[in-house]
């Protein structure tokens, strides 16, 4: 039987690889920042969250203290992660119901 992308391993795996892309656009992004060089556009940086890549970006965000009063990105982020959440909640309720 093959990964295919309902597979946990895969599933796994993705994220992994979201999270790190996720990661290295925000320190690319901060560190443009600091010398003054064509960013990266938010709209980007978004994407990346909503796609799996939301852990990273929050702890990029913490970490190197990146995009943390910039309004209206922080909330978009945190609507992103928001989200994320319900949507977590949302499958494992509906894995519990689903083995009744």
């Amino acid at each position: 039987m093959g990964l295919g992308i309902g597979h946990p391993a895969a599933l796994g795996g993705y994220l992994i690889v979201v999270n790190a892309v996720t990661y290295i656009a925000f320190w690319r992004d901060k560190r443009r920042s600091v010398s003054r060089e064509w960013r990266t556009p938010e709209k980007r940086l978004l994407t990346l969250a909503l796609i799996g890549g939301w852990p990273a970006a929050k702890l990029a965000q913490r970490m190197l203290r990146h995009k943390t009063r910039k309004q209206p990105f922080a909330w978009h982020l945190n609507l992103v992660g928001a989200a994320w959440g319900w949507a977590l909640a949302f499958l494992i309720t509906a894995a519990i119901f689903t083995q009744q």
